[in-house]
């Protein structure tokens, strides 16, 4: 059995606790042990204390034989208690907001409950200077430290040391908790934790490594050291003892100082302080030799420049600007080719290079000087390459004054050189100076030649740009000039850089030539012979060129021989040929040379045909009763041209029976002939009509057409199928139809016979060929 019982208990006694069910038979006899002070008795089954309990005297009882623990239930009845009553610390100057002492108090209450659960708080700084705040107070753990502004504003000469008025709390700091208030003594302490002096270290500085070069010391508690900064790993380190050392040798011209934070930290990694700065300078040792910004310099200087400046060298010394190690002197120490010597010179401490000959006319296209530069004891050096710029100072000239004279056919083509000649320049070759433009002065106002330069070998080629005739000109004198492209700088074009080039045109028999290569002629058909329809044109330098025709087997056409008229021989007719194409050929009379053109004549159109009926019609009829849709397809035809023939009308004659009886009915190009009633009588009938062409005025043919009207053959009309069964009435009057046909038939028979009483030998009445009056 567990029972939990509050100390400190202020009522009735005996104090009933609780009820001890299945106590043994003989509980009277009961003996409770583990009660030393006779507190605890069991009465009716009940256990009782006679006095108060007090926990932090005996948390709790354990009663045996049957057993029974009583816990007493803690109170909040102590009031908490500085450890000491004498609190005092000490702070370093330059100290971070780090704690820096702790404050520690106690409450005999339970520890697992919040009446011994305590809080610190700051009530008072004595003095407040030089500010009211300059301590804090951890309210868990008592720790005290600087706040920001006591870390920054801390000052032992100011205030020394101060009281601090603090409080500790139970029930974790609530309104009824019990409450100490004690007095903290803080002293304010200097420290030796300073910034370094600075330190100068020579570059290259050669060992034994690592060499010490400055310390530093936290004052206060036990300090870690490291550095920090922008430096090479391992270049500086730091002992546990607050030891700097270089470990490796200095480069001025890789870094010239450095600044090294060293940061200081208690053991758990905390910083204590503000890192201080230790500032490294490195001192310049000569080990630069002065350096070109390139290997290789180039210039140009014209040949007839006299003593000038051409270009200016500068070396770099990279050692310390503020000492000797970086003076640096210039020397010109080769020069390639060596003749002639002392053309250029190097000034000692500017570096200017200038050409001291008074020319440089006559001297080597190029030269390469080597330029030193050199410090106290280290040197190095560049190559200059100098080109001799040509000036021009020589005009071309021709070796000879004047050139030819050269012969040319007048029959050479357009394009041929006539001859090629070099005016020669004493400039340096490929130049600017060494070009020659060349230009035909005179002689040429019709630009029968032209001028090709060799830009590579500088000479000139005359070419023919124009056809020649030596009948129209024979002979040519040129005036030929030659000029630099760029002004003389000195001297002047004379006579030597003109010359005369003469030029002789031979004759050649030339062929005639005619002034078209193909002709086209219009003749109307039936023009009267003898009329020129066309002259043909030749022209020969030499000779009268003789015409002839060739082609023209039908001898319908005749050239004059010297004059070329075409003319022609018949009449022409278009029907029978429409187009004729000859060849004319003009003959050199001096030579075989000739020409030829085509000549094609187009014979023009005249309305001189009459339309004709085509076909064969003598077997063809018409159905009298009329058939419906039947009609004789009549074809007609007009030699003439679409422009006269090209539609064709056909119109009955002007008579009311044959209008009457006849109807044609114009179908695309043709014309049907039909019957204009429903019956004629059986037998040929000639329907007169006229077919006119679309001429103005018109031509046109009358004609009388044989058209039988026929009731035989095809011309019979097809019983038609009755509807249903055969009747008795149907039958009696297909009977009698049948008859009277047959009556009708032998009645048109007996007709006929007598009409034409021969019958042909061989061929039937309705093969026999229609006569056509015309």
């Amino acid at each position: 059995v567990k029972i939990g019982v509050p100390e400190n208990y202020d009522g009735i006694f005996p104090w009933y606790l609780a009820k001890i069910h299945n106590l043994p038979s003989n509980y009277s006899d009961l003996v409770l042990t583990g009660d030393d002070e006779g507190i605890f008795g069991v009465d009716a089954q009940f256990l009782y204390a006679i006095k108060p309990l007090d926990r932090e005297k005996q948390p709790s009882y354990s009663l045996q034989t049957f057993t029974v623990e009583v816990f007493v239930i803690d109170k909040n009845d102590n009031v908490p208690t500085f450890i000491e009553e004498s609190m005092r610390g000490s702070v370093q100057l330059g100290l971070l907001k780090i704690p820096f002492m702790r404050v520690e108090a106690v409450d005999r209450d339970d520890r697992n409950t919040a009446h011994a659960e305590l809080r610190f708080s700051m009530m008072e700084q004595t003095p407040r200077i030089p500010s009211s705040q300059m301590f804090f107070i951890d309210s868990i753990t008592g720790e005290v430290s600087l706040t920001e502004e006591g870390a920054s504003t801390l000052d032992p000469e100011m205030c020394g040391r101060y009281k601090l008025s603090v409080m500790v709390k139970d029930m974790a700091g609530r309104t009824n908790a019990f409450f100490t208030s004690g007095i903290v003594t803080v002293e304010v302490t200097g420290n030796t934790w300073a910034s370094p002096d600075p330190v100068r270290l020579q570059e290259n500085l050669p060992g034994p490594y690592p060499i010490p070069i400055s310390q530093v010391k936290w004052s206060g508690s036990q300090a870690a050291y490291s550095l920090d900064g922008e430096f090479p790993e391992m270049l500086f380190t730091i002992s546990r003892e607050g030891v700097i050392y270089l470990n490796a040798p200095l480069d001025r011209e890789t870094q010239d100082q450095f600044h090294i934070s060293i940061v200081v930290e208690r053991p758990d990694g905390r910083q204590i302080a503000k890192p201080v700065e230790l500032r490294v300078m490195v001192g310049d040792a000569n080990d630069n030799r002065p350096t070109f910004p390139q290997a290789q310099y180039h210039t140009v200087v014209k040949e007839l420049a006299a003593r000038t400046e051409i270009l200016t060298v500068q070396a770099a010394d990279n050692d310390d600007p503020k000492t000797d190690n970086v003076r640096i002197f210039y020397r010109l120490v080769g020069q390639i080719p060596e003749s002639p010597r002392a053309l250029f010179r190097v000034d000692r401490d500017s570096g200017v290079i200038s050409v001291q000959a008074d020319s440089m006319e006559g001297t080597a296209p190029q030269y390469t000087l080597t330029i030193t530069a050199e410090d106290a004891k280290l040197n190095s050096s560049c190559t200059v390459v100098v080109t001799v710029q040509d000036e021009n100072n020589n005009p071309p000239v021709f070796s000879q004054h004047e050139y030819g004279p050269f012969h040319i056919p007048e029959d050479a083509l357009v394009g041929t050189t006539v001859t090629s000649v070099l005016a020669r320049d004493a400039d340096v070759r490929g130049g600017d100076s060494w070009q020659v433009d060349y230009r035909l002065e005179s002689g040429n106002e019709e630009e029968v030649f032209t001028l090709v330069t060799d830009r590579q070998t500088n000479e000139v080629s005359l070419i023919l740009s124009k056809v020649l005739d030596f009948e129209r000109e024979s002979e040519y004198i040129l005036v030929l000039s030659a000029q630099n492209q760029v002004p003389l700088v000195r001297g002047r074009y004379g006579p030597l850089s003109t010359a005369t080039v003469s030029i002789y045109v031979d004759d050649v028999n030339e062929g005639p030539v005619l002034s078209q290569s193909h002709y086209e002629v219009t003749v109307r058909e039936g023009e009267e012979p003898g009329r020129v329809i066309a002259t043909i044109r030749g022209y020969d330098p030499d000779s009268h060129p003789i015409y002839s025709l060739q082609g023209d087997t039908k001898k319908y056409f005749s050239i004059g021989k010297y004059s070329g008229e075409l003319k022609t021989v018949q009449a022409l007719d278009r029907e029978e040929n429409s187009t004729y194409t000859m060849e004319v050929i003009a003959v050199d009379g001096n030579s075989s040379l000739s020409a030829s053109t085509l000549v094609t004549v187009q014979i023009l159109d005249v309305n001189d045909n009459s339309p004709v009926l085509v076909g064969d019609y003598s077997w063809k009829y018409l159905c009298t009763p009329r058939w419906e849709d039947q009609a004789l397809v009549l074809a007609s035809r007009d030699s003439d041209g679409p422009q006269h023939g090209g539609r064709l009308n056909f119109s009955l004659r002007s008579d009311a029976t044959v209008r009457r009886n006849w109807k044609l009915t114009p179908i695309n190009t043709h014309t049907n002939l039909s019957l204009n009633i429903p019956n004629l009588p059986p037998e040929v009938y000639m329907v007169p009509f006229t077919i006119s062409d679309s001429s103005s005025p018109p031509r046109s043919t009358f004609i009388n057409l044989p058209c039988p009207c026929n009731v035989r053959g095809n011309c019979k009309i097809a019983a038609k199928p009755l509807q249903g069964m055969p009747t008795i009435q149907s039958a009696v009057g297909l009977l009698l139809g049948t008859f009277a046909v047959i009556i009708i038939l032998i009645v048109i028979f007996v007709r006929l016979s007598y009409q034409n009483p021969k019958e042909p030998s061989k061929t039937s009445q309705e093969r026999v060929p229609l006569k056509i009056s015309i």
